[in-house]
């Protein structure tokens, strides 16, 4: 008789199946699962490994549908603003860190809170007192703006004559003057000057990632910038390396980043790209396209004007990076290739954008298995809910961000336009319109942690809130719901059907927690942590 290697006894067990069915006990063989129910001793041989779960929750590996893991290991390196959002602290660690590196030529790193500075827009200034004789460059959380010194405005040649680029702005003065703060495409105007990430730190941070990822029980992601530019280095060829050499772990879906500023051209070398980049436990059929901004620095692409400090409407409703008139057409090419698109669609308008793109490729191609998906989605309309089952379109979700914080509440809510608040994170209209649903984190931009984002999904509110204050809790989700989104729906978009859930001949991505969540009400999810974290039946974490 096969007898497991590996065996999980004492459940509870969260299958994740679809008909999220519960076992006890989980057997491994040749890292799949052997059989799952809940007498499982006949499989228990002298050379069996035994988990006694003791009433500890069994799930299946969680899955990010949309991170930036080696961009946020690299960060880890830098001048980490994570974590407060105290300006004298955010000074204090910049100043810090430039002491403790005094033979960088550039002082860079990430982190800082809009919500830190009035109307979201901090000041050369600031930073002089600290770094008057180098260049500093450091990205907010949401990496769409950053926060630059008057010597790395110098270094640039930007001045008050310089013009916004099209897809990005200067924030000035009221006499027109840059105030050192670059939103959007304006990064690149200092991004650019920046010495590149070497390889051997692109490497130190997808090993850092790696890490981090699986401590928190993340067994594999889809990469959401492969063979990208906007300022940022490529982590492809850290990907390929560790594919190669064999440390990855993950197993992971790079999404290969689309020019904006170029048209049709580039599909040749995505192709070749995607044949590149196909080695071991990665994976490169899949293209990011953006094609919006973000709501806080009013890029994000809506259906109706921004609002001005006073409430009255302005000649502005966001921008949209890729042409829709031409969008379809690149759509249709890549779906026909066999590509699977992933949109940074943020606004109602580039949600609907994207929607439309689909479609065509629907209509011209057929219903093809290439699983298209939309990341984001702040601002859904009512009338784009239904088309994404319709179309098979997946909504990718970052619940983390679906709660009252003053990012929110001071930054967005009171500039978006009547009836756009409303809309946001529409999870649960588009849960009982039938919509597929996948999570991800979007790291280094906020928390890689699952369980915070399960935690927000199916509460609305940001873990120990205490103003009691809940989100439109109209759109809240259950638990087993925003579990499953973060495993098999993750799985589904990530082409890996063979993961995701706990059935017998699927991969061995399993992850213990230190606790039952179920066991417990919903306000109590964030305290849940990672124990054991397993990739194809070995363990790669340990708490």
């Amino acid at each position: 008789m096969t007898t497991a290697d590996l065996l999980f006894t004492g459940g509870p067990v969260f299958t994740a199946d679809s008909a999220r069915s519960w076992a006890t006990a989980v057997a491994v063989k040749d890292g799949r699962i052997l059989a799952a129910g809940h007498d499982l001793s006949e499989l228990r041989g002298p050379e069996t490994e035994v988990v006694d779960l003791a009433g500890r929750l069994l799930i299946p590996g969680f899955q990010d549908a949309h991170v930036h893991a080696v961009f946020g290991g690299v960060e880890m390196g830098q001048c980490d603003l994570t974590g407060t959002t105290d300006l004298d602290e955010y000074l204090a660690r910049i100043a810090a860190y430039a002491a403790a590196h005094p033979d960088r030529e550039w002082i860079t790193g990430s982190g800082w809170s809009m919500e830190s500075f009035p109307g979201g827009v901090p000041t050369a200034a600031l930073l002089d007192r600290v770094v008057p004789d180098r260049p500093v460059y450091l990205t907010n959380r949401d990496h769409h703006g950053a926060w630059v010194n008057s010597v790395a405005l110098d270094r640039a040649g930007i001045t008050r004559d310089t013009p916004d680029p099209a897809d990005g702005v200067l924030n000035r003065d009221g006499d027109g003057h840059p105030v050192g703060t670059l939103q959007e495409g304006a990064m690149a105007l200092v991004s650019d000057l920046i010495p590149a990430v070497t390889p051997a730190e692109l490497v130190a941070g997808l090993r850092r990632a790696q890490t981090l990822l699986h401590s928190l029980g993340i067994t594999g992601w889809q990469d959401a910038m492969l063979r990208g530019s906007n300022g940022y280095p490529d982590p492809a060829d850290a990907y390929r390396a560790a594919a190669a050499e064999g440390w990855l772990t993950a197993s992971v879906t790079g999404a290969l980043w689309w020019d904006r500023d170029r048209g049709a051209e580039q599909i040749a070398e995505l192709v070749a790209h995607r044949e590149q980049l196909t080695i071991g436990r990665l994976t490169c059929s899949t293209v990011k396209i953006m094609q919006d901004g973000v709501a806080e620095n009013f890029t994000a692409a809506m259906t109706a004007p921004y609002l001005d400090s006073c409430g009255c409407p302005t000649p502005n409703s966001g921008l949209s990076f890729v042409d829709p008139a031409l969008l379809a057409g690149y759509v249709t090419e890549l779906d026909a290739l066999g590509f699977q698109v992933h949109f940074h669609a943020l606004g109602d308008r580039a949600v609907r954008e994207a929607l439309d793109a689909i479609e065509a490729a629907r209509d011209k191609n057929g219903f093809r298995d290439t699983r298209p998906h939309l990341a984001h989605l702040q601002v859904v309309h009512p009338d784009d809910i239904a088309r994404f089952r319709r179309l098979g379109a997946t909504a990718n979700m970052q619940p983390l961000w679906a709660a009252h914080e003053p990012q929110m509440d001071e930054l967005t809510i009171p500039f978006l336009a009547a009836g756009l608040a409303e809309r946001q994170y529409p999870f649960g209209d588009l849960l009982r319109a039938g919509t597929t649903l996948a999570a991800g984190s979007d790291w280094p931009v906020s928390s890689p942690n699952p369980i915070e984002g399960i935690h927000v999904a199916v509460n609305r509110a940001v873990p120990d809130a205490g103003d009691g204050r809940v989100f439109l809790p109209e759109q809240r989700l259950d638990l087993a719901t925003a579990l499953a989104a973060y495993t098999a729906g993750s799985g589904y978009v990530n082409h890996r059907d063979d993961s995701g859930s706990i059935r017998t001949g699927n991969v061995a991505d399993l992850v213990v927690l230190h606790r039952d969540p179920f066991d417990g009400p919903a306000a109590e999810i964030a305290a849940t942590e990672v124990a054991m974290t397993f990739v194809g039946g070995e363990r790669v974490y340990s708490a």
